[in-house]
């Protein structure tokens, strides 16, 4: 099974009737999309009575992809938070609901643009892995070494033996703060997508005030689409499942471009919302 969907559900107006309340967003969101990536855990654990509620108000077949909080990560430059033990114990009971509700696809774990193919990284992998041991967990690099020659091979054997599923990502070639396509599973069961755009020149501009804003601003073009049509579909000959996020937000084009995607896929997504008449087009017929 192929599913598609965004990077959270706030900020993607196209998708929503005006006025509508935030409260009701992720509903109104599950008719548009049957999956969706949870980025407000990569800054802070949620409580588990916030994705109860999720999961109660999502329909059946809805799933959640859960990013990791950035204390586990080392997203902070003094490296890991040193309270790892407490901190996975308040992720995994985060994630309770969802996985009781069978609404999980995968902790995603996304490690930072400076961590490198090292032991000691290795040696931290696996005990990220078993700290979560129960939970399907996906990991997603953004340091190019891992991916080498020398070490690519190694790198997806030491991911299938750890029960890693797979973080394809779609990013700018912006050195080695980036990694390249990589199309091959490691779980048989679940390999993820991430589709960050390719502005290459707002990729690596982290210390820019409005980085954030320009970093994932980009709209996939037609050809492009295609590809990753056919990207896809080899990635699920090799996993029984295979969600694709479209992570391309800054510029309000992930919505338009996931359902481009979906129609050449054959899931015949549902239209956007009309906008509302403005009170001037309703004065006007007002007589």
């Amino acid at each position: 099974m192929i599913s598609i969907g965004l990077a959270g559900w706030g900020d993607h107006d196209k998708l929503y009737p005006e006025r509508l309340k935030a409260k009701d967003k992720l509903k109104e969101y599950s008719r548009h999309f049957s999956t969706v990536e949870v980025d407000s855990s990569f800054y802070a654990i949620q409580p588990s009575d916030r994705f109860r509620r999720w999961a109660e108000e999502t329909p059946d077949d809805f799933r959640f992809v859960v990013k990791a909080y950035q204390g586990l990560t080392g997203h902070q430059r003094g490296g890991v938070a040193a309270d790892q033990s407490e901190l996975f114990g308040a992720f995994r009971e985060s994630l309770q609901p969802v996985l009781e509700a069978g609404k999980l696809t995968a902790a995603l774990f996304q490690y930072p643009p400076w961590f490198d193919c090292t032991r000691a990284n290795v040696e931290m992998l696996k005990e990220a892995r078993k700290r979560m041991e129960g939970i399907p967990c996906a990991l997603e690099f953004r340091h190019q070494s891992w991916f080498r020659p020398e070490y690519r091979e190694k790198t997806l054997a030491f991911m299938a033996g750890e029960d890693w599923i797979h973080s394809v990502c779609d990013e700018p070639q912006a050195g080695e703060g980036s990694v390249p396509t990589v199309l091959q599973a490691t779980n048989p069961g679940m390999t993820i997508v991430r589709m960050h755009g390719r502005n290459m020149s707002g990729w690596s501009q982290a210390s820019a005030p409005n980085w954030r804003e320009v970093r994932y601003l980009y709209r996939y073009g037609q050809a492009e689409l295609e590809e990753w049509r056919n990207n896809v579909l080899e990635l699920a000959e090799q996993s029984r499942d295979v969600c694709v996020i479209f992570n391309n937000n800054s510029g309000g084009d992930a919505a338009e471009n996931a359902k481009q995607l979906m129609a050449m896929l054959g899931q015949e997504p549902i239209g956007f919302p009309e906008p509302e008449p403005s009170p001037e087009q309703l004065d006007l017929f007002d007589l």
